[in-house]
Protein backbone atom coordinates (compact mmCIF):
# COMPACT_ATOMS: atom_id res chain seq x y z
CA UNK A 1 0.00 0.00 0.00
CA UNK A 2 1.20 3.50 -0.71
CA UNK A 3 0.90 6.34 1.78
CA UNK A 4 -2.41 7.57 0.39
CA UNK A 5 -3.96 4.10 0.65
CA UNK A 6 -2.69 3.83 4.21
CA UNK A 7 -4.31 7.11 5.22
CA UNK A 8 -7.60 5.99 3.69
CA UNK A 9 -7.48 2.53 5.28
CA UNK A 10 -6.58 3.92 8.69
CA UNK A 11 -9.41 6.44 8.60
CA UNK A 12 -11.86 3.70 7.64
CA UNK A 13 -10.69 1.52 10.52
CA UNK A 14 -9.08 -1.09 8.28
CA UNK A 15 -5.87 -2.97 8.99
CA UNK A 16 -2.66 -1.36 7.77
CA UNK A 17 0.17 -3.72 6.74
CA UNK A 18 3.34 -3.66 8.80
CA UNK A 19 5.68 -4.13 5.89
CA UNK A 20 5.83 -3.43 2.19
CA UNK A 21 7.80 -4.40 -0.88
CA UNK A 22 10.00 -1.31 -0.80
CA UNK A 23 11.92 0.35 1.97
CA UNK A 24 9.75 3.47 1.77
CA UNK A 25 6.58 1.40 2.01
CA UNK A 26 7.93 -0.52 4.97
CA UNK A 27 8.92 2.66 6.75
CA UNK A 28 5.53 4.20 6.11
CA UNK A 29 3.76 1.06 7.29
CA UNK A 30 5.85 1.00 10.44
CA UNK A 31 5.03 4.61 11.12
CA UNK A 32 1.31 4.01 10.71
CA UNK A 33 1.44 0.85 12.80
CA UNK A 34 3.30 2.61 15.58
CA UNK A 35 6.56 0.65 15.15
CA UNK A 36 8.63 3.80 14.75
CA UNK A 37 8.80 4.38 18.47
CA UNK A 38 6.36 7.28 18.41
CA UNK A 39 2.57 7.35 18.05
CA UNK A 40 1.30 7.33 14.48
CA UNK A 41 -0.43 10.53 13.30
CA UNK A 42 -3.87 8.97 13.28
CA UNK A 43 -3.50 7.13 16.56
CA UNK A 44 -2.92 10.58 18.04
CA UNK A 45 -5.70 12.25 16.23
CA UNK A 46 -6.16 13.54 18.88
CA UNK A 47 -8.23 16.38 17.75
CA UNK A 48 -11.98 15.89 18.00
CA UNK A 49 -14.45 18.53 16.98
CA UNK A 50 -15.03 20.90 14.07
CA UNK A 51 -12.34 22.73 12.09
CA UNK A 52 -12.91 25.50 9.56
CA UNK A 53 -10.34 25.34 6.77
CA UNK A 54 -9.68 28.50 4.74
CA UNK A 55 -7.80 28.91 1.46
CA UNK A 56 -7.78 32.71 1.14
CA UNK A 57 -7.91 34.59 -2.17
CA UNK A 58 -9.52 37.86 -3.16
CA UNK A 59 -11.59 36.35 -5.98
CA UNK A 60 -11.94 32.71 -4.92
CA UNK A 61 -11.60 31.99 -1.20
CA UNK A 62 -12.22 28.34 -0.36
CA UNK A 63 -14.01 27.37 2.86
CA UNK A 64 -14.60 23.94 4.38
CA UNK A 65 -15.93 22.87 7.78
CA UNK A 66 -14.98 19.32 8.77
CA UNK A 67 -16.01 17.41 11.88
CA UNK A 68 -13.59 14.92 13.45
CA UNK A 69 -14.79 12.19 15.82
CA UNK A 70 -13.04 9.16 17.26
CA UNK A 71 -13.71 5.95 15.37
CA UNK A 72 -15.17 7.44 12.20
CA UNK A 73 -13.91 9.16 9.05
CA UNK A 74 -13.87 12.98 8.85
CA UNK A 75 -17.27 14.43 7.97
CA UNK A 76 -17.51 17.40 5.61
CA UNK A 77 -20.26 19.65 6.97
CA UNK A 78 -19.91 22.64 4.69
CA UNK A 79 -17.82 23.75 1.72
CA UNK A 80 -17.96 26.80 -0.48
CA UNK A 81 -15.94 28.87 -2.90
CA UNK A 82 -16.46 32.58 -2.34
CA UNK A 83 -16.35 33.53 -6.03
CA UNK A 84 -16.16 37.31 -6.49
CA UNK A 85 -16.16 38.81 -10.01
CA UNK A 86 -13.34 41.10 -11.09
CA UNK A 87 -15.77 44.00 -11.46
CA UNK A 88 -16.46 44.03 -7.70
CA UNK A 89 -14.28 46.65 -5.99
CA UNK A 90 -11.72 45.42 -3.49
CA UNK A 91 -13.43 46.84 -0.35
CA UNK A 92 -16.67 45.09 -1.22
CA UNK A 93 -14.80 41.87 -2.06
CA UNK A 94 -13.16 41.93 1.38
CA UNK A 95 -16.55 42.47 2.99
CA UNK A 96 -17.94 39.44 1.13
CA UNK A 97 -15.05 37.26 2.31
CA UNK A 98 -15.53 38.41 5.90
CA UNK A 99 -19.27 37.75 5.66
CA UNK A 100 -18.79 34.28 4.12
CA UNK A 101 -16.44 33.18 6.91
CA UNK A 102 -18.92 34.46 9.50
CA UNK A 103 -21.73 32.55 7.80
CA UNK A 104 -19.64 29.36 7.76
CA UNK A 105 -19.18 29.70 11.52
CA UNK A 106 -22.81 30.58 12.29
CA UNK A 107 -24.81 27.71 13.77
CA UNK A 108 -21.78 25.40 14.01
CA UNK A 109 -19.49 24.42 16.85
CA UNK A 110 -16.16 25.20 15.19
CA UNK A 111 -13.33 24.99 17.70
CA UNK A 112 -10.31 25.76 15.50
CA UNK A 113 -9.57 27.54 12.23
CA UNK A 114 -6.83 26.33 9.86
CA UNK A 115 -5.57 28.72 7.18
CA UNK A 116 -3.33 27.86 4.24
CA UNK A 117 -0.26 30.07 4.18
CA UNK A 118 0.95 31.85 1.07
CA UNK A 119 4.53 30.86 0.33
CA UNK A 120 5.12 32.53 -3.03
CA UNK A 121 3.64 35.64 -4.60
CA UNK A 122 4.55 37.18 -7.93
CA UNK A 123 4.96 40.80 -6.89
CA UNK A 124 4.26 43.35 -4.18
CA UNK A 125 0.80 44.24 -5.49
CA UNK A 126 -0.25 40.58 -5.54
CA UNK A 127 1.09 40.13 -2.00
CA UNK A 128 -0.84 43.18 -0.83
CA UNK A 129 -4.10 41.95 -2.36
CA UNK A 130 -3.67 38.45 -1.02
CA UNK A 131 -2.73 39.79 2.40
CA UNK A 132 -5.92 41.86 2.48
CA UNK A 133 -8.04 38.81 1.63
CA UNK A 134 -6.29 36.79 4.35
CA UNK A 135 -6.87 39.59 6.82
CA UNK A 136 -10.59 39.75 6.06
CA UNK A 137 -10.97 35.99 6.51
CA UNK A 138 -8.84 35.76 9.65
CA UNK A 139 -10.50 38.79 11.24
CA UNK A 140 -13.93 37.14 10.95
CA UNK A 141 -12.67 34.13 12.89
CA UNK A 142 -10.64 36.19 15.35
CA UNK A 143 -13.73 38.19 16.29
CA UNK A 144 -15.22 34.90 17.49
CA UNK A 145 -12.09 34.40 19.63
CA UNK A 146 -11.29 31.15 17.83
CA UNK A 147 -7.72 29.77 17.77
CA UNK A 148 -6.21 30.23 14.31
CA UNK A 149 -3.43 28.03 12.90
CA UNK A 150 -1.52 28.50 9.65
CA UNK A 151 0.00 25.74 7.52
CA UNK A 152 2.18 25.98 4.42
CA UNK A 153 1.10 24.19 1.21
CA UNK A 154 3.99 21.72 1.40
CA UNK A 155 3.11 20.70 4.95
CA UNK A 156 -0.55 20.24 3.99
CA UNK A 157 0.34 18.08 0.98
CA UNK A 158 2.68 15.98 3.09
CA UNK A 159 -0.01 15.40 5.72
CA UNK A 160 -2.71 14.50 3.18
CA UNK A 161 -0.95 12.80 0.27
CA UNK A 162 2.36 11.82 1.84
CA UNK A 163 4.54 14.04 -0.35
CA UNK A 164 5.03 17.80 -0.43
CA UNK A 165 5.22 17.70 -4.23
CA UNK A 166 1.70 16.41 -4.82
CA UNK A 167 -0.28 18.07 -7.61
CA UNK A 168 -3.55 19.92 -7.09
CA UNK A 169 -5.35 17.01 -8.76
CA UNK A 170 -3.80 14.52 -6.35
CA UNK A 171 -4.81 16.73 -3.44
CA UNK A 172 -8.38 16.98 -4.71
CA UNK A 173 -8.73 13.22 -5.12
CA UNK A 174 -7.20 12.43 -1.74
CA UNK A 175 -9.24 15.01 0.14
CA UNK A 176 -12.44 13.72 -1.44
CA UNK A 177 -11.55 10.13 -0.52
CA UNK A 178 -10.83 11.14 3.07
CA UNK A 179 -14.09 13.01 3.60
CA UNK A 180 -16.17 10.64 1.48
CA UNK A 181 -17.80 13.49 -0.36
CA UNK A 182 -20.23 12.65 -3.15
CA UNK A 183 -19.39 15.45 -5.55
CA UNK A 184 -16.15 16.78 -6.93
CA UNK A 185 -14.78 19.55 -4.75
CA UNK A 186 -13.63 22.72 -6.47
CA UNK A 187 -9.87 23.31 -6.19
CA UNK A 188 -10.23 26.09 -3.59
CA UNK A 189 -12.64 23.99 -1.53
CA UNK A 190 -10.27 21.02 -1.65
CA UNK A 191 -7.40 23.24 -0.51
CA UNK A 192 -9.47 24.57 2.37
CA UNK A 193 -10.49 21.03 3.36
CA UNK A 194 -6.82 20.03 3.11
CA UNK A 195 -5.87 22.72 5.62
CA UNK A 196 -8.53 21.46 8.04
CA UNK A 197 -7.43 17.82 7.61
CA UNK A 198 -3.78 18.75 8.07
CA UNK A 199 -4.64 20.51 11.32
CA UNK A 200 -6.54 17.54 12.72
CA UNK A 201 -3.84 15.06 11.68
CA UNK A 202 -0.93 17.05 13.09
CA UNK A 203 -2.33 19.10 15.99
CA UNK A 204 -0.72 18.24 19.30
CA UNK A 205 -2.15 20.71 21.74
CA UNK A 206 -1.04 24.32 21.93
CA UNK A 207 1.32 25.14 19.05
Amino acid sequence: MNVRQMWKAKLEGLAVPRAGGRRASAAAAASFAGDSGRPSPLSRTAFEGQVLGIDPSLRGTGLAVIEFSAGRPPLLLHCRTVAIPQRVPMPEALARIHRAVSEALDGRSVQHVAVEQSIYVQNFQTAQILGSARGAAIAAAALRELPIFEYGPTRIKRAIVGTGRASKEQMQRMVMSLVGHGRTLAPDEADAAGAALCHAFTYRGEQ
